[in-house]
């Protein structure tokens, strides 16, 4: 990728068709839909793809089973059926997951066992496998290490689990490869508005400072939990005042070694002490466990963990494992921003009974406005967005339905068996592109945790790659699955990027960054 020739590219006099501000799960999955049914595009993110929440997810692509209790029943269907469509697209980066539901009391099994066999049925044909009922023996057998004691038996589902941020790079990519204009660190400045219409934006180069301005037909927010700013912007520029959309949810996750639960199996709690749902998921070599949902007002670009939400994910899981974690067993910690949607006028503070659906928006300037949902409908999300576009007179409807079977870089869908994502990362990684990471200099050095010199190269060459941070946190997940590993090799692969770019790596950025990844809350 010439950062050079789409800086030149962006400076053309030109009126794309749709203008996107945000390069997370939501925006590049609009930029994917409209580039693959013609439309002419531009997406511009403010830091590297997938820096902020797209990131940070659970790593699983899931219906929801907490959702279904919920009663929502729509939001089920629809992810379900969403689930098979990505696990079709991207086999490489998106794969089923078997999940354990251990049971202590005689009353679960068949309480949680109707709710899971009702999950079957609104899957349907797109069930990836049949809840199962298991004996005490069968449930230790899936979780090795799970509490014995009091343990009546068990119920198996299916679900799914992905690489979220590779998951991100690539949609980036096959946009990119559809003829859309995608660029990172270009942050949005301001919007541009003629006759009380939005009629495109203005954006900056991070590296060089160069300022641009961009001609648009539509433009869509999709800045994730940032979508509120760009919102007030818009409603200063046209005299309009805007209440704020979203009420942003904090999810911390935390990782440890596989030794606390090995096999290949996740473990699903379904309710934890207050209420909450617990995963302890096996993800590239690692075991993640978590989430927390917790609200949270500043929009930080890395939000750290609040104590007691380190401490409740550590007690519920010595509540479940023989084996408990401890602070000093931890390799990495992590936090995710859910752009939840608040009722207009709900102060959201509740964030566990907000919604999880995503909403779209068209101001009275014409600003479309995407937020809300999980990574595993971005597509769905997508599609809506162009509706709204098309039924707002923005856009001139074209074909509808464009990647439902559209497969991404690197998948190989005809493929009869792909090593599992809960096994470390490999070459295997990169899908049909090995051969091409395989083919670059260093393809035989190994710099650490599987990361070759090759692999670095790509990254730069081919996947957008700017900084250690985009290599070690987005391109190679290690900063999330060991951080002190993820530091100790910052310097290697900052001077092999200098090479490649030109431009400082930022090195010492990155090795505070990993640090504070480790770094216990006070």
């Amino acid at each position: 990728m010439n950062r050079e020739k789409l800086f030149a590219q962006l400076a053309r006099p030109t009126t794309y068709d749709l203008a996107i501000i945000g390069g997370g799960a939501t925006g590049l999955g609009v930029a994917l839909d409209a580039a693959a049914r013609g439309f002419s595009v531009v997406l511009l993110e403010s830091h590297d793809f997938a820096k902020g929440t797209s990131s940070r997810a659970t790593k699983l692509v899931h219906g929801g089973v907490r959702y279904l209790a919920q009663g929502n029943i729509g939001l089920v269907r629809e992810a379900l059926h969403e689930r098979t469509t990505l696990l079709h697209n991207a086999p490489h980066l998106a794969q089923p997951l078997p999940f354990v539901l251990p049971l202590y009391r005689y009353w679960e099994l068949p309480f949680y066992g109707a709710g899971l066999k009702m999950y079957d049925a609104l899957a349907g044909k797109a069930g990836l496998g049949d809840t199962e009922f298991l004996s005490r023996g069968e449930t230790l057998g899936c979780l090795p290490t799970a509490r014995s004691e009091g343990l009546k038996g068990g119920i198996k589902y299916w679900d799914g689990q992905f690489d979220d941020a590779r998951l991100a790079l690539v949609l980036a990519r096959t946009a990119a490869s559809r003829g859309a204009l995608v660029i990172n660190y270009c942050p949005v400045t301001g919007l541009r508005h003629e006759q009380g219409r939005v009629v495109g934006l203005t954006c900056q180069d991070s590296e060089t400072g160069t300022s641009y301005e961009v001609s648009a037909r539509c433009v869509v927010n999709a800045a994730g939990v940032w979508v509120d700013k760009l919102r007030q912007l818009d409603g200063e520029a046209i005299g309009r005042p805007v209440r704020a959309l979203v009420a942003p949810s904090q999810g911390v996750h935390i990782v440890v070694d596989r030794e606390f639960l090995p096999g290949d199996h996740a473990l699903m709690v379904p309710k934890t002490a207050d209420g909450r749902v617990l995963f302890g998921v096996p993800w590239l070599g690692k075991l993640i466990l978590g989430t927390t949902d917790t609200p949270r007002s500043d929009l930080a670009l890395e939000p750290r963990p609040f104590r007691q939400e380190l401490e409740f994910i550590l007690g519920e899981s010595a509540r479940y494992l023989a084996r408990a974690p401890r602070t000093e067993d931890i390799r990495s910690m992590w936090v995710g921003l859910r752009p939840l949607v608040k009722p207009q006028g709900d102060d959201g503070d509740n964030t566990k009974g907000l919604s999880r659906e995503h909403t779209v928006i068209v101001s009275h300037s014409g600003l479309v406005t995407v937020t809300g949902g999980k990574w595993t409908t971005y597509r769905a999300m997508a599609e809506d967005v162009l509706t709204e576009c098309f039924e707002q007179g923005l856009l001139k409807p074209l074909r509808p339905g464009v990647t439902a079977n559209l497969p991404l870089l690197g998948s190989d869908p005809g493929r009869a068996r792909h090593v599992p994502m809960s096994e470390p990362q490999g070459l295997h990684s990169y899908g049909t592109e090995a051969a091409a990471v395989q083919a670059l200099p260093g393809a035989a050095r190994e710099l650490g945790g599987g990361l070759t010199e090759a692999m670095v190269r790509f990254a730069a060459r081919a996947e957008y790659a700017r900084t250690v941070e985009d290599v070690l946190a987005r391109r190679w997940r290690l900063l999330f699955l060991d951080a002190r590993q993820a530091g100790a090799l910052a310097g290697q692969v900052g001077a092999i990027l200098q090479e490649e770019t030109g431009i400082d790596p930022q090195v010492a950025a990155f090795e505070q960054l990993a640090a504070s990844y480790l770094s216990l809350p006070q």
